[in-house]
């Protein structure tokens, strides 16, 4: 186990203003992973009463889960580095290949706050991409230690960092590897994240920070989903001319109408080069219904899955003829990886399953 201890209080980021332009590439999930990124759950708070301690257990699961396979750094304040060091030897975690970075965090999603990691082309070098965070538009104060995750973990690794001009999360956007980023209206030009930005800003600002050649865009989102729609419940890239969109086949849900507009306007979705990208309808799970909780749906869909080195993790809600069919579609869709559902039903009570809560961070080779 590494334990690194890390000062970076004096950490500067260079103002993108000043920045000359750079030949940024964002890989896809699938490629080559050097770790894979979580920030552990620390507040009793977060979710509902006496759930923590179980929601800790099962981090600890999964962490050492992927340890067996590939490194894992986890963002936690260094007061709780012996406890999750304790959890992790229960769970008989390969903590060599686990790193405890004394970044203190607010919330646990680091996808949403942590760096978007993409590759310098000209220095061959990793590079932390830095989007504004404020907590899905001011949901959920308070968000101040979370917004500085993303320079921390670009800081650990002794990569550069990009401060991004917008306030944008992770599970925002969804990528091929090879120019294309998938977003949706209803969180980059709400009013709650970039009130005076236009579609047209938000685009320049994503071509700059990913070295996006073409932005699509989708409406919005599923019921319950408290980012206000991001792309990682809803399409998920599972190769460069291939993805999954959810689907709801029933006409009474709220998300059917949705849904079937988005599957409708993928239909023109191509890669950069002009091919079309084939769209595989993803089933959705069956309602979930949260009692005594802000929320009354929770947002539960099987698109919220993570693709490692050797796994790709699948979120299951305790559904099992679902939760089968999900998995199955996905393991013909990766052939050499090992496809393992993860229950995330209580996670999920808190807003989100396996892929929010992680961030890749690629190989540069």
């Amino acid at each position: 186990m590494n334990l690194d201890f890390l000062n970076i209080e004096g950490h500067t980021q260079k103002p993108a203003a000043e920045a000359a332009p750079r030949d940024f590439r964002w890989p896809a999930e699938w490629e080559p992973q050097d770790a894979v990124w979580f920030t552990w759950p620390h507040r009793s708070d977060t979710w509902p009463a006496k759930k923590l301690s179980s929601i800790q257990k099962q981090f600890a699961d999964f962490i050492a889960l992927i340890s067996r396979t590939q490194p894992v750094s986890i963002n936690v304040a260094a007061p709780h580095h012996s406890a999750v060091l304790e959890a992790l030897k229960i769970a008989h975690a390969e903590l060599d290949h686990i790193t405890l970075h004394d970044h203190p965090s607010n919330d646990v999603w680091c996808r949403d706050h942590g760096a978007t990691f993409v590759v310098d082309q000209s220095s061959k070098q990793l590079h932390g991409i830095d989007w504004h965070f404020n907590a899905w538009g001011g949901k959920f104060p308070p968000w101040e230690l979370d917004d500085q995750v993303a320079a921390k973990m670009a800081s650990a690794i002794s990569a550069e960092t990009t401060r991004s001009s917008i306030f944008l999360e992770g599970g925002a956007i969804e990528g091929n590897g090879a120019g294309v980023v998938l977003t949706t209206e209803a969180v980059a030009l709400n009013p709650n994240r970039n009130p005076e930005l236009s579609k047209q800003d938000i685009e320049q600002e994503l071509q700059r920070c990913l070295g996006a050649s073409s932005i699509f865009w989708l409406p919005s989102g599923i019921e319950g989903d408290d980012t206000d729609g991001h792309i990682d419940d809803l399409t998920r890239f599972v190769a460069e001319d291939m993805i999954v969109s959810i689907e709801d086949l029933n006409p009474k849900s709220p998300n059917y109408r949705v849904l079937q507009t988005n599957l409708e306007l993928l239909q023109d979705l191509k890669t950069a080069s002009g091919s079309n990208v084939e769209t595989i309808p993803l089933p959705m799970p069956d309602p979930l219904r949260a009692d005594q909780w802000r929320l009354d749906t929770l947002p539960a869909s099987y698109a919220n899955f993570l693709i490692l080195n050797q796994l790709v993790l699948v979120p299951t809600f305790d559904q099992s003829r679902n939760d089968d069919r999900a998995c199955g579609m996905l393991r013909e869709l990766f052939p050499s990886r090992e496809v393992v559902g993860i229950d995330c039903s209580e996670i999920l009570w808190e807003g989100g399953a396996i892929h929010c809560l992680s961030q890749q961070q690629p190989s540069v080779t």
